[in-house]
């Protein structure tokens, strides 16, 4: 299941100018930190190994009471299900104490024929049987009423449910992701909502029929015999006793099995999402033993929870046969002394047959909602997750990219992805407008980091970075990255044509400005190669154009948002030697007159910098032009030969 898909215009004004999905994976592992259970390759997903081995709920009542909330919008229409419910059983009930008047009246007319008194009253049957009629049809109508408001319901649930899941995940801060697989992730918005909008439209129908026909069959078996009403109770401590021993062992393996669900998903996103790895390193066994290993770990949580919930129906309907078998003994005894009518003793057992069948229905519930249960839990868990902080505190920055300088300072900033494992240390320089500053470095030196902390896509250990002079912390996220346009090393387009991918980076802006934009980025002439122009559609991977053109199309999309700072990682790494000559052309003229920021690991290519960072371990520990660089003869001296002596050889 692919993630690309067309973007909200929530995230688009948010991330307007940016390739914020690249900006999540670019950069090397030591760039990124650690990241325990990142989940990022084919093998991914053993974070979660042991989570399926028969977890219980941590807050079963607190997940029903959550999802309770979900259900007080459309508490009127619950009430009309109620009333729809109470008018389709009362209906229902009334129909074997009024036939068991028909069995009367056609045995005393046998006995009357026997005795040669009289007979049949057929008329008399025939107006019962037509009263039956108009019952059972109300009952019916009122029932599919029920049915079709809880639908509904259920349905208008599921989709706020999506709706604020999709919000969170927007809000959510990168760390999050960082260990969390991206299948675990779509679980909550697929399974776990399915699961949820499910057991509502069976379920909780279903328990407001099943207590309503209760208590009205109730009433009638109390209205036709007390003692037989009583025996008929027996057996319902029995039945309640058991549905509770199996809702106690079978709520751990409902729970398992929901996470066992999204621990199969995330495997099998990233293993597809990857592929061309897999094949490309023979990685097919490993990841058949992987899938094999989760796989049996969810058919062992889901055949005990099926098994388990599978012997409600049969112990039920044997504890129900017990009661039946000591109602028909004792309305027998009744009958033959005269103290009920063979009609009565007809409903009543009619009514025992009834009387089960709630019973068993609410047992057979109780699977339906631990199910809900267990994925609520999930879901509200993900809703509860803690958000990115966003101040809204209006100094500096008005929130316009026109409004930016581009003055650039990173006082003492220190950062980890996890505490313990610093990236950056102590990183200081200050950029003026308009300068463009290189950052060089061996892998795992920090520079793709401090791209992400220049975004705010992770927050300081200490330290501060500055636009213009304000702190970037004192700032809305947003307002910061409005500021920005980033061109990466590993492009992101959507599933859409190739105009609404580079309007990607100004939403408002028109056809004209989007085809200036091509122009300036050096993609036009490609595009006019395509099918449709600008109208051809990329596909999901957007595999249909090549690694140059997405190159250039990306470039396009920062010329449109037209930003005063501007991040390039590596843009050119991955093309051929023409396709790089375009491609810097185009970066050539958009950095002109802005402060950019370029992560190279070709030296060749940042020659002409205002300001060169050399970094390593996290610190800077060389800075100045090229020349300066180079007659310093240090350490990026020696980083520049080596890789002028690599590219002659």
């Amino acid at each position: 299941m692919s993630t690309q898909k067309t973007p909200t215009r929530e995230s688009r004004n948010t991330h307007a100018s940016q390739n914020t999905h690249s900006a999540q994976s670019s950069g090397s592992p030591a760039n990124r930190g650690p990241g325990p259970g990142r989940g990022r390759g084919p093998m991914a997903g053993g974070h979660m190994a042991g989570m399926i081995k028969g977890e219980k709920a941590k807050d079963f009542k607190g997940s029903i009471r959550s999802l309770l909330l979900y259900l007080q919008p459309h508490i009127p229409l619950l009430v009309l299900v109620l009333f729809c419910a109470v008018l389709s059983t009362v209906f229902s009930i009334a129909g074997p104490m009024i036939l068991g008047k028909a069995t009367t009246l056609v045995y005393e007319g046998v006995l009357a024929l026997a005795a040669g008194t009289g007979g049949i009253d057929f008329s008399a049957i025939a107006q019962i049987v037509a009263v039956l009629g108009v019952l059972y049809l109300a009952s019916a109508v009122f029932a599919w009423v029920q049915g079709f408001v809880m639908s509904g319901i259920a349905m208008s649930v599921s989709a706020s449910l999506r709706r604020d899941i999709d919000a969170k995940l927007h809000k959510l801060p990168f760390r999050y992701f960082d260990t969390h697989t991206y299948g675990e992730v779509l679980s909550h918005i697929t399974n776990d909502v399915d699961t949820v909008t499910q057991s509502l439209s069976q379920s909780l129908a279903q328990i407001i029929t099943s207590f309503t026909t209760l208590a009205g069959i109730l009433v009638m078996m109390l209205v036709i015999s007390l003692q037989m009403t009583l025996v008929a109770l027996a057996v319902i401590p029995l039945s309640f006793v058991f549905v509770a021993f199996i809702v106690g062992k079978s709520q751990p393996f409902f729970r398992s099995q929901q996470t066992g669900l999204a621990q199969i998903n995330g495997h099998i996103e990233e293993l597809y999402g990857s592929h061309l790895v897999t094949k490309a390193f023979n990685g097919e066994k490993a990841a058949l033993a992987e899938f094999d290993r989760i796989n049996t770990e969810l058919y062992a949580a889901g055949w005990k929870s099926q098994f388990l919930s599978g012997l409600m129906m049969p112990v039920m309907g044997f504890i129900g046969n017990l009661g039946y078998v000591a109602v028909c003994i004792l309305g027998g005894y009744l009958a033959v002394k005269g103290s009920l009518a063979v009609g009565n003793i007809q409903a009543f057992i009619q009514y025992v047959r009834q009387f089960n069948q709630p019973v068993t229905q609410i047992a057979n519930t109780s699977n339906i909602l631990q199910s809900m249960a267990a994925a609520s839990e999930r879901i509200f868990a993900l809703l509860a997750e803690a958000e990115e902080t966003s101040i809204v505190k209006p100094a500096g920055i008005t929130g316009t990219a026109g409004a930016v300088r581009g003055e650039v300072v990173f006082d003492h900033v220190r950062f980890g992805y996890v505490p313990d494992t610093i990236v950056i240390n102590d990183f200081s320089v200050t950029i003026a407008p308009g300068q463009k500053a290189a950052i060089v470095g061996p892998t795992g030196a920090g520079k793709t980091t401090i791209v992400k902390l220049l975004m705010r896509f992770y927050d300081l250990e200490s330290g501060s970075i500055l636009i213009d002079g304000v702190p970037v912390e004192t700032l809305p996220r947003e307002t910061v990255r409005e500021s920005f346009g980033m061109v990466l090393q590993d492009t992101w387009l959507y599933n859409a044509s190739i105009l609404e991918n580079i309007r990607y980076g100004n939403l408002a802006a028109t056809d004209e400005q989007v085809y200036a934009a091509a122009r300036s980025a050096q993609a036009e002439h490609f595009i006019h190669t395509l099918p449709g122009g600008y109208e051809f559609v990329l596909n999901e991977e957007a595999s249909n154009i090549s690694r140059g053109q997405k190159q250039l199309l990306t470039i396009a999309r920062a010329f449109l948002a037209n930003p005063r700072i501007l991040i390039l990682d590596e843009a050119t790494s991955s093309v051929d030697t023409l396709t790089e000559v375009l491609i810097q052309k185009a970066m050539d003229s958009l950095m002109h007159g802005r402060t950019s920021f370029v992560i190279a690991h070709r030296l060749s290519t940042i020659r002409n910098a205002d300001v060169i960072l050399v970094m390593n371990e996290g610190d800077i520990i060389e800075q100045g032009t090229h020349g300066e660089l180079l007659a310093a003869g240090g350490f990026y001296s020696q980083l520049y030969q080596s890789q002028f002596e690599s590219e002659e050889e």
